[in-house]
């Protein structure tokens, strides 16, 4: 490798002027500890900018992998000689950025113009898990962060790669698309003799029992031995999923090696984030989706057949006429049934179709139980989630065989790997007409977080993967930090208590890490492609990740306080109706997006929730497009009204059906409650009536905006303090900058702060576009 360091004569001027202001701050920054401000932020800034100053010299004495590296993602690969061209300079000139923007700050607190709340750091050797957060060593609620996939070779105590700049998570297992995972626990740590691989153990072992992190089971590849004695043991798998979830031998082999290692890192630091139980698990089961390019879920195993049979044979009581009837077929005997997988998509809404998908999803929870059962039989303190594909529940298809309200009741944490847009998707395929509303596609991730809230108010949640930077969907080299803030603050509203960013792929010397020198052949979008255009070419947005969780970090409290309120306003959610109706999530969104920007949290129901849960805790239940839902579905709503609920129902063809399509004679009643059936409203006429029902939980502060459009665009949360005072959180998502009033419902004088600057505030104010803005308003003496 060239040498990374230039000497004087070769420094380009962009190099020079990073290092005079790298300088610069560094000389404000004594002024400021002599003063006894607290100048955390400006480390960080100037960590990345000599970081990035490293790493744009390496960039420039290495463009032929810098090239290759453009090449491997199809969208930049045409261009990839110019683009390695202007890369170095590309990330000199955003350093000057960011250093330019950090002298800035700290000269307004030295002023006296600002005063920022010192930072409070994640102690990522002590933080623990409590209840539905994780908590500092200073009793505070903390958000810890890093990346996911992390310049994988190095080892695990190099500072250069594990601190408070990229974030101090211990993990093990993320190095993704080879055998040998590193520290991973994986199908290859069993012999075939019932013997452990003692290296493979090592690995995991030797991890240092000294900062907090994550651990996963990696399933994605199934040794040799087990298919030679378990020919059909890839029959039925999935994309991370290397084997069929049903074979006994792998089964048998998963069970050992999650009790031996469950054994040996029980207590572990690095479990304080828990198991991660699989990597975006689905099986898309209908013909011809996009899954199929990579193999998945090629027919299914006879264990699987039979096991299908057995849950029929119960299902159907024991009565072969009954199924036969249903299913429009003449088998002899339950043992006879036979189902063709993939099915056809045509088959949708037929009783073969839920059949075989309300069975795929009781077998993955399943599955996941095994998991989880083997684990805590040694280790039943450990903590669990599985990263939850979101694009398997806010999509309409209902193939993939995953019950988002099941496996969240199962697991002690939630998990999922959410993400969004930051900018129109750079596959022409994929549609982007989101982007002529709003400024970032935010949708997917909030709609995701309700919903599993609402399932599990009282569990840490956890991204393990978050997508918010890029994916194999977007990215855009030069991205805006006012995406990033907003993003990472609107996700840690709604409920994210931790999150591994994808990805971080630079070794300390600047070069991408071991997987993406020589030669890559991965799929696309695999880990070839996602290099190009990402954080490790963006200082401005590495930057800003972590400056956006040490705002979040030092106002953990509130921002706790803001996500604890009620959410009165709930929709019912049907998996019935979720797996027979082809854009059953479509129109759910709808009507969640026109309901978003009202100021009050939104919630779900379903059945278990009404019925596990405190009813009192929501006001409201909306049915909307629900046509086929189970008897004991329509009995958990008939119960909700007999115990004194509101139930809006948009029409009477919802709730209409059961789980086969066929009428329903009953019909709700209000019993002591109140129902509301309207008769094919639009959706403006629902949100008025359901936000009447609501309106005695509006907040006290009343919030007027306007971005000179006919739809909404800010995201606003407020709460009472103790001591009277209301936080009020505002996020701006739309492209244009909007008009803002404030006011109190009673008219009563008030003055406004804003916390992260401790600056007064007016009641009319501009708030730009992807603005974030944490108010106190205090009632005026």
């Amino acid at each position: 490798m060239t040498a990374l360091i230039s000497c004087e004569d070769n420094k380009s001027p962009l190099e020079k002027e990073a290092l005079d202001k790298i300088d610069r701050l560094e000389s404000l920054m004594k002024e400021a500890k002599g003063k006894s401000i607290d100048v955390t932020r400006e480390e960080t800034v100037l960590w990345f900018s000599k970081e990035f100053i490293k790493f744009a010299n390496w960039d420039e004495a290495n463009k032929e992998a810098i090239e290759k590296l453009f090449g491997y993602e199809r969208y930049y690969a045409p261009n990839k000689d110019s683009l390695a061209e202007m890369l170095p300079d590309f990330e000199r000139r955003k350093v000057i950025e960011i250093l330019d923007n950090g002298i800035a700050e700290l000269k307004k607190e030295l002023s006296g113009e600002i005063k920022r709340r010192p930072v409070n750091k994640v102690d990522w050797q002590n933080t623990k898990a409590a209840d539905n957060m994780f908590v500092n060593s200073n009793g505070k609620p903390s958000f810890p962060y890093d990346y996911f996939s992390k310049t994988v070779g190095q080892p695990l105590t190099n500072t250069d790669v594990y601190n408070d700049h990229l974030g101090a998570l211990y993990h093990g297992g993320e190095n993704l698309y080879e055998v040998d995972h590193d520290r991973a626990i994986n199908s290859f740590l069993l012999n075939e003799d019932g013997t452990f691989d003692d290296e493979g153990i090592k690995k995991l072992t030797d991890i240092p029992d000294t900062n907090i992190g994550f651990l996963y089971y990696w399933d994605m590849g199934i040794p040799e031995w087990v298919e030679k004695r378990e020919p059909e043991v890839r029959k039925g798998r999935s994309l991370f999923t290397g084997f069929d979830i049903d074979n006994p031998l792998a089964r048998e082999v998963w069970g050992k090696i999650i009790r031996h290692t469950g054994e040996l890192t029980k207590g572990k630091k690095v479990t304080e984030l828990g198991y991660v139980f699989a990597n975006e698990p689905h099986w898309y089961s209908e013909k011809d989706h996009w899954t199929y390019r990579y193999k998945e879920m090629n027919g299914i195993s006879s264990y699987t057949l039979n096991k299908f049979r057995t849950w029929l044979k119960n299902t159907y009581k024991g009565n072969i006429n009954e199924l036969n009837s249903n299913w429009g077929t003449s088998f002899t005997d339950f043992d006879a049934v036979a189902i063709e997988i993939p099915m056809e998509i045509s088959l949708r809404g037929t009783p073969k179709w839920y059949d075989w998908n309300r069975y795929h999803m009781g077998r993955t929870t399943e599955w996941f139980k095994f998991n989880q059962d083997n684990l805590h039989a040694v280790n039943p303190g450990a903590n669990t989630h599985i990263k939850l594909f979101p694009r398997t529940f806010y999509e309409d298809s209902r193939s993939h065989g995953m019950d988002f309200e099941a496996l969240t009741e199962l697991t002690t944490m939630i998990g999922h790997d959410a993400k969004t847009l930051g900018d129109p998707s750079i596959r022409p395929h994929i549609n982007s007409d989101w982007h002529k509303k709003y400024a970032y596609k935010w949708d997917g991730m909030a709609i995701l977080h309700d919903f599993l809230e609402s399932v599990a108010p009282d569990k840490i949640n956890v991204n393990s993967e978050s997508h918010f930077l890029s994916s194999g969907q977007y990215r855009k080299l030069d991205m805006r930090t006012s995406y990033i803030r907003n993003v990472y603050w609107l996700a840690t509203l709604m409920g994210m208590d931790a999150n591994m960013g994808w990805f971080w792929a630079r070794d300390p010397d600047g070069s991408p890490e071991d997987r993406l020198e020589g030669d890559l052949n991965f799929f696309d979008p695999g880990l070839g492609g996602a290099y190009a255009g990402s954080n490790n070419m963006q200082p401005h947005i590495t930057n800003e990740v972590t400056q956006v969780m040490f705002d979040l970090n030092s106002f953990s409290e509130e921002i706790i306080a803001l996500r604890k309120q009620p959410r009165p306003l709930r929709l019912f959610y049907s998996e019935t109706s979720a797996i027979n109706t082809p854009d059953y999530m479509t129109q759910t969104g709808k009507l969640y997006k026109s309901l978003f920007f009202e100021g009050l949290p939104l919630g779900f129901v379903t059945k278990n929730i009404i019925e596990k849960q405190d009813n009192a805790l929501w006001n409201t239940v909306v049915v909307y497009k629900t046509n086929y839902v189970t008897d004991a579905e329509f009995e958990s709503l008939q119960a909700y009204l007999n115990n004194g609920g509101t139930v809006l129902l948009d029409s009477d063809k919802s709730l209409s059906m059961n789980e086969y399509g066929k009428e329903r004679s009953k019909k709700l009643k209000a019993g002591n409650g109140k129902l509301i059936t309207l008769k094919g409203a639009d959706i403006s006429k629902i949100k008025e009536l359901a936000l009447a029902e609501v309106a005695d939980q509006m907040p006290e502060v009343v919030i007027e905006s306007n971005s000179g459009e006919d739809f909404k665009t800010i995201i606003s949360r407020v709460v009472k303090q103790e001591n009277g005072s209301y936080l009020v959180n505002l996020l701006n998502v739309g492209h244009n900058t909007a008009k803002i009033k404030l006011s109190l419902k009673s008219g009563t004088p008030m003055t406004i702060q804003n916390l992260m600057t401790s600056v007064p505030v007016s009641s009319e104010f501009d708030l730009a576009s992807e603005e974030v803005l944490l108010l106190e308003v205090k009632v005026k003496n």
